[in-house]
């Protein structure tokens, strides 16, 4: 008769020890948590995430159908992608931001963002070297640099400094052993915009100690008039790169197009590593995206004025929550500091979540210069988040 194995026999088998290094990402634990609520019949409303609601321009829609029709579209694609995407990156480079950019060498296309910081880190980062990581911050640069055997240096942001690097603390770092800077404006969580001021000292700073900047610039298309890009600032692609996204811009995040920009020696170095990860995005994808990068002003102008009509009643939420804010911020999000008398941001988003039934993301998951803040959502109907004020408002009677 066959030996009947133990189910505990795989008791001695341990994974990687980078898995130690990170935790599961708080979206996907907590969203759990809030499927189970609305399993329940509880009717959340979610305030939490970003990602945009409303669909792609219908043109865009259009041509993935039509494209998706044709035989011949099925296959794998290039891993630069196609010449007609990158082009079309330039062209909107070009006429947001006037940046000039070789479509042929100094872009490459990305099945988003998040796969991007991945592919970055493990180009330029080898286990031991050192990476800045703004906090409070995007939790993917902690969490990927940790995999990659980095050593994580956080460069703290604070509400009295506008939200801007210290660079007085940044210099008393062992800046000899950082390789890497992550720097993110408009700045999530915090929605401070940048200025060409602020690009020019961090770009500064790059050159001055050999370290790779790298601008993660998927908000600067909302609620925002002023788009700019890191790489328009003199010098800034010899030692920066940038990287952008349509999820937030075009209302695309779900189809994975995102890409990013340097000089021609770094994007081969990133390819190299790419190339061993994943493939080339879905054609018919790739020629919606260039649709939609070829949307005109009247786009991003009817986008933002539904997350304008949106960011009224967060603030009003804010202000039911007895949170104070900085009206002047930007992006898809309304970040506010939480009254002095509260625990802290978890146990106040905990509370709204069981007890108005309403999904806030509380600040500390983006670093401990987060812990006093939450943040909303403007990624919701303007009904629901009008329906999230009264509920508060009932709850907190």
């Amino acid at each position: 008769m066959p030996s009947t194995q133990s189910s505990n026999d795989n008791c001695t088998i341990a994974p990687a020890h980078r898995v130690s290094e990170v935790k599961e990402y708080y979206f996907s634990r907590k969203l759990r948590e809030v499927a189970q609520l609305n399993a329940e019949g509880r009717d959340i409303i979610s305030l939490g995430i970003g990602g945009p609601d409303r669909p792609p321009h219908t043109e865009v829609i259009a041509t993935l159908c039509a494209e998706a029709q044709k035989p011949g579209n099925h296959g794998y694609q290039p891993y630069v992608g196609l010449p007609e995407l990158r082009e079309a990156f330039a062209a909107w480079y070009l006429k947001h931001y006037g940046v000039a950019l070789d479509p042929k060498s100094e872009i490459q296309p990305l099945i988003g963002s998040k796969e991007g910081i991945l592919h970055i880190s493990l180009a330029f980062l080898n286990p031991g070297d050192g990476v800045l990581i703004p906090n409070p911050g995007y939790p993917t640069y902690t969490s990927v640099s940790r995999l990659v055997g980095a050593e994580v240096f956080n460069y703290n942001l604070t509400e009295e400094n506008g939200w801007e690097p210290d660079f007085a603390q940044l210099e008393k770092l062992p800046l000899d052993r950082i390789k890497l800077m992550w720097v993110n404006y408009p700045h999530m969580p915090t929605g401070k915009r940048a200025s060409l001021a602020l690009y020019r000292r961090i770009v500064d700073f790059g050159h001055k100690h050999g370290i790779v900047i790298v601008n993660d610039n998927p908000y600067s298309f909302i609620l925002n008039d002023n788009p700019i890009s890191l790489l328009s600032v003199e010098g800034a692609k010899e030692i920066a790169i940038e990287m952008n996204s349509l999820s937030k811009s075009h209302n695309m995040a779900g189809w994975r197009i995102a890409m990013l920009a340097s000089n021609a020696r770094f994007v081969q170095w990133i390819l190299k590593v790419k190339s061993n990860i994943d493939s080339g995005q879905f054609k018919p994808m790739m020629l919606a995206a260039v649709k939609a990068l070829q949307c005109g002003d009247s786009w991003y102008a009817e986008v933002n004025a539904t997350y304008a009509r949106r960011r009224i009643i967060a603030e009003e939420i804010m202000a039911a929550l007895g949170c104070t804010f900085d009206p002047a911020q930007s992006g898809l999000f309304l970040w506010g500091r939480i009254p002095d008398d509260e625990a802290g941001s978890e146990a106040l988003a905990d509370r709204i979540l069981y007890g108005a039934r309403v999904f806030l993301t509380p600040g500390f998951i983006f670093g401990s210069c987060g812990e006093r803040y939450i943040r909303i959502s403007l990624c919701a109907t303007e009904d629901r988040m009008r329906e999230a004020l009264a509920r508060i408002k009932d709850f907190k009677k």
